[in-house]
């Protein structure tokens, strides 16, 4: 009936509908989107982990690159430089990361003192001072140059070929280095100022302390030993011929004569110069004339620690070991855990009881007592490869843990059917359709493996379990054990490692919770 009634309609009735009544699929203009693509996309959407990501580039950047801009290493050590304060040339006209150290209202004596060494080499040692007047008298607040500070020391005992080569590099650069020494007898007898070489000035007691002695003009009295130019000593002077002179060194006496100071003092037969060395200068002089390492003026970038190390050069060499060592180890410790996982997971079964119990057992092991065995057995064998293997004989249980989990969860599905199916073998099955979805929640694990690693590492050195420094390798946790003896007086020693291990774990866990969002296959298509 119903077709009767259409072929009764009139053509008139009929006419063309318009274009734009007309629906068609458009066609896709994009391109498909990968696993990896779509896992970066998801990725970069989460700021956190970005941030993170960067962070870790960095350190890793730092760890790699700042070991080759530095001249010093692990093993090298100044003990006259202990504790001096971190120091970059860039900020030092700002009175920022300087080298200085704040004084506060300190005794005129001891003011005087640092005044009168700097007044000597004629380098400010004291910077930025303020006088503030008590009932007690005037104290002094100021900036204290921990460098220039260090002065002369004790009077030095060197070769007669070095002395003869110090006054060389003084006449070709201009730099003095030795300064005139003061005669035995004329030294001061105290206990606590016995062969002190900074004391060049005349001295008097007052309240127990050596204070310098002003002349009538309000200067430094300096108390050098000197001699007529007609009436020198033979072998007891050791010649000095060099243009650079103190002042006042050569000049005519009230009774027409031309008076010389002494600048070395022959021992042991002439073998062996007693000198005073400016130590800012004789370190200058010792790495450019004679380690011909290009180090120049003492300047450390993070400071030194209390036994005279360069924090940067240690910090950097340490990071640069815990990557190297954790990458490693986790790299091991994946490999392992994956395929023992992955079969344990897959077969289930009694492979995966027999294989359960076997890791059980293994991990019921605590890593100390691990440690220590092979300490106790190895002997004198490298701590990092002790280390190594004590973080590789459990570390892999956690992964295998992880990678069993997640073939439980995806071998029942009903692609694995649909692949079995069709023919796919057992290990198409479990690494090309089961491992990718379980992927992110591996990867994840994996990442947060390598920040557990370098914290168990610098725990274990941090309280001295295992002594990682041998030669130019050193770990963060010595740095921080050290730093944390000296935290009162210098924090920055403790600050920079304890600061790189904080970014270290923080970025690590960020990058992590990334990358699980990032790898989760349910999430696919959500970046659109």
């Amino acid at each position: 009936m119903v077709e009767k009634n259409l072929m009764d309609i009139p053509k008139e009735k009929f006419r063309f509908a318009p274009k734009r009544d007309f629906h068609h699929d458009e066609k896709f203009d994009s391109k498909p989107v990968g696993y990896l693509q779509g896992a970066f996309r998801r990725f970069c959407k989460n700021k956190g982990a970005v941030v993170g990501g960067v962070v870790i580039a960095v350190l890793m950047l730092f760890a790699i690159i700042a070991p080759f801009c530095t001249a010093y290493t692990p093993a090298y050590y100044d003990e006259v430089y202990a504790s001096v304060r971190p120091k970059c040339a860039l900020f030092e006209r700002l009175n920022f990361w300087d080298g200085c150290r704040k004084k506060k209202e300190v005794g005129y004596i001891s003011y005087l003192r640092d005044y009168a060494l700097g007044a000597e080499t004629g380098r400010a040692v004291i910077k930025d001072a303020e006088v503030k007047t008590s009932a007690d008298g005037r104290l002094f607040t100021y900036r204290y140059d921990t460098y220039r500070g260090v002065g002369f020391g004790k009077y030095r005992a060197i070769s007669l070929a070095e002395y003869q080569d110090i006054q060389r590099f003084q006449d070709e650069t201009g730099r003095q280095v030795l300064y005139p020494i003061v005669r035995k007898r004329d030294r001061p007898t105290l206990v606590q100022d016995q062969d002190d070489a900074n004391i060049y000035y005349k001295w008097q007691i007052v309240d127990g302390k050596t204070q310098p002695a002003l002349d009538e003009n309000g200067q430094i009295a300096v108390n050098y030993w000197r001699y007529a130019e007609d009436s020198a000593p033979v072998g007891t002077f050791a010649e000095y011929t060099s243009e650079v002179r103190v002042a006042g060194d050569g000049e005519m006496g009230t009774d027409g004569k031309r008076y010389f100071y002494v600048y070395g003092r022959l021992l042991n037969d002439g073998a062996v110069v007693e000198v005073r060395t400016d130590y800012y200068e004789y370190y200058t002089y010792k790495h450019v004339q004679v380690l011909k390492d290009g180090i120049g003026e003492p300047q450390f970038l993070f400071g030194t620690t209390g036994g005279g190390k360069d924090i940067f050069a240690c910090l950097s060499h340490g990071a640069r070991f815990s990557f190297i060592f954790a990458l490693l180890v986790a790299g091991v410790n994946f490999i392992v855990g994956v395929i023992y996982g992955s079969i344990a997971g897959y077969f289930g079964g009694k492979t995966d009881l027999f294989m359960q119990r076997f890791s059980e057992i293994l991990g019921a092991v605590p890593t100390m007592i691990v440690i220590t065995l092979l300490k106790y057995h190895m002997g004198s064998s490298s701590h990092a490869l002790i280390l190594f293997i004590a973080f590789f004989a459990t570390g892999w249980i956690g992964m295998a843990g992880t990678t069993r989990m997640q073939f439980y969860r995806f071998k029942k599905q009903e692609y694995i059917l649909a692949a079995r199916t069709l023919g796919a073998g057992n290990a198409r099955i479990m690494f090309k359709h089961i491992f990718p979805n379980g992927l992110g929640t591996i990867v994840t694990a994996c990442a947060l493996v390598i920040p557990t690693m370098i914290y168990l590492e610098t725990n274990l050195s941090y309280l001295g379990i295992v002594n990682l420094e041998a030669g130019n390798v050193t770990s963060v946790g010595t740095l921080i054990a050290a730093g944390q003896r000296d935290v009162l007086y210098a924090p920055y020693s403790a600050f920079f490692p304890c600061l790189f291990l904080v970014l270290l774990m923080l970025s690590f866990n960020l990058f992590g919770n990334g990358l699980r969002d990032a790898f989760n296959p349910s999430l696919r298509g959500s970046e659109e």
